[in-house]
């Protein structure tokens, strides 16, 4: 339960704003700090006011003491005690007086008057007179709260010792503390309350003001106005705040500004290499055009080329012949003419679909792969298709086109994707074959697989197990004739099934030092 009721009164200082709590404290603080000094004050004047009163009871003990010395015999007691009731008439403010008789240790009653029914008890009156010294107390009797006073006379009578016992009335006393009381109590509520009215006055001037005025920069700071300070008026607490915001958000600018300029250079830079980018693949794109042209041409130079010579050759046979008749050898020299006009059609063709000469460069594995895996990107993620490249940073160079081996790249990633239709895994890793002096690129791929009798004939022109139209079975043989033409050699691993690794096997350059 009552961690319970800890646990609230936590929570509820927690939601209290910064004014409640110094209000709470100063009025906490101000109130344990005045019921405290009140406390003093009121102990400070009871014993001035309990002192003033012993004082008075000791003159009237000791005018009693001079009263029985002179009165010590039975018809002087009489008179003593007449005295001592006139002297209580007299004196309203005198309760009861006792004169006590110490001798052998007994305690005997020799006279008195009184006001108010009270007995000494003989042990404290004993102790008294053996201490010879004045012993008050206070009293509460039926006519009000009062003062009791055992006072030894110091002179020995009859060796006898004396003990004088006063009550006295202390209404007058009671009176004034309570009077204290009140007039304690209402200047403490007054200063209390002014000091809290003084407080909520200057709140909005000492904190209040501040402390608007620098959320409102903060949060203008937040929507983006870097520019705007928290004015330092005072060297206050505040000011020291303020000068220490300033001088964060002067940081803060100089980091936006620094920020910005990285970033308008990163955009420049992002465009720069995507301008790059677009421009290799277009380059990539046209050189495989190019080649697929090329074996095309090929090999339509080889299946109509054999057949238009062989016309041409029996057309100029039969021109040998006199026997003709002239239209007949006219068309003859029409047919030998026609045959050779196809070749040299053929023949510009060829030309025209020739690829440009090769311009080899040293260049890393590392920068062949950066440059053409960011190409394919786009069609790995529509896919569903993962990625996973591995390789030796510190691989040797080597001397190639690297648009020719970007176009290899492609063309065996282009068949990993047709081969995972549903999504899969392709893992490309290289290592440098020390021995064998080459660089083994490895692409291996998740898909189907390739049956063992149609892998020698992957490498075939025009050789495609798909059936939809467009012109398909160049890629590999585009692969295997760039890679001959590099002076390397390609391996194909494959099992239904289980997927297809082809490994490029590329020689290591000798010219390391223009690379370096």
């Amino acid at each position: 339960m009552f961690k319970k009721t800890l646990n609230r009164i936590i929570a509820y200082n927690e939601n209290l704003t910064v004014r409640v709590r110094l209000i709470t404290l100063t009025v906490v603080g101000l109130a344990l700090t005045m019921a405290f000094w009140g406390l003093i004050q009121l102990t400070v004047l009871d014993k001035i006011l309990v002192d003033q009163q012993v004082k008075r009871l000791e003159d009237v003990a000791e005018t009693v003491s001079t009263f029985y010395q002179y009165f010590p015999t039975k018809r002087g007691l009489l008179a003593l005690d007449s005295a001592l009731k006139d002297h209580i008439q007299a004196d309203a403010r005198l309760a009861r007086i006792d004169i006590f008789d110490i001798g052998h240790n007994n305690v005997d009653h020799v006279a008195g008057a009184s006001r108010v029914q009270y007995e000494w008890p003989d042990n404290i009156v004993a102790s008294a007179s053996t201490k010879r010294k004045s012993h008050y107390t206070k009293i509460s009797t039926e006519g009000g709260p009062a003062l009791g006073l055992l006072y030894p006379v110091s002179e020995e009578i009859k060796d006898s010792r004396i003990v004088i016992g006063i009550i006295g009335f202390s209404r007058a006393n009671a009176e004034i503390m309570s009077r204290a009381q009140q007039l304690l109590i209402v200047s403490s509520g007054g200063l209390l309350l002014m000091i809290l009215l003084l407080l909520g006055l200057s709140y909005g001037w000492m904190i209040g003001g501040p402390l608007k005025l620098i959320i409102q920069t903060i949060d203008e700071f937040q929507k983006g106005q870097y520019i705007n300070r928290i004015p330092i008026v005072r060297r206050d607490e505040w000011g020291q705040l303020a000068e220490h915001f300033n001088m964060m958000a002067d940081e803060i600018q100089q980091v936006m500004s620094k920020n910005l300029d990285l970033t308008k250079h990163l955009e420049d830079r992002v465009r720069e290499e995507t301008s790059k980018v677009v421009q290799l693949q277009k380059q990539v794109d046209e050189l495989q055009q190019l080649t697929a042209l090329g074996h095309l041409t090929a090999n339509l130079a080889h299946d109509l080329g054999t057949p238009i010579h062989s016309i041409g050759g029996l057309a100029k046979l039969l021109l040998e012949r006199e026997d003709f008749p002239k239209d007949v050898s006219h068309k003859l020299q029409l047919i030998v003419q026609q045959t050779q006009r196809l070749d040299d059609v053929i023949q510009n063709v060829r030309k025209a679909t020739r690829l440009p000469e090769p311009r080899f460069e040293l260049i890393t594995v590392q920068q062949l792969l950066s440059e053409t895996l960011p190409l394919v990107e786009p069609l790995l993620t529509k896919n569903k298709i993962e990625i996973n490249v591995q390789f030796n940073t510190t691989m040797e160079p080597v001397y190639v086109d690297r648009y020719r081996i970007q176009t290899v790249l492609l063309n065996i990633l282009q068949n990993s994707l047709e081969a995972m239709p549903q999504g899969g895994k392709i893992a490309v890793s290289a290592e440098t074959l020390v021995q064998s002096g080459v660089v083994a690129i490895t692409l291996q791929d998740t898909g189907k697989g390739i049956p063992p009798e149609i892998i020698e004939k992957a490498c075939e022109p025009f050789f495609s197990t798909r059936q939809d139209g467009g012109m398909r079975g160049l890629g590999l043989a585009i692969v295997r004739d760039i890679i001959k033409m590099h002076g390397g050699k390609m391996e194909i691993k494959s099992s239904p099934g289980q997927g297809t690794s082809i490994i490029l096997y590329l020689p290591i350059s000798d010219n390391k030092k223009q690379f370096l």
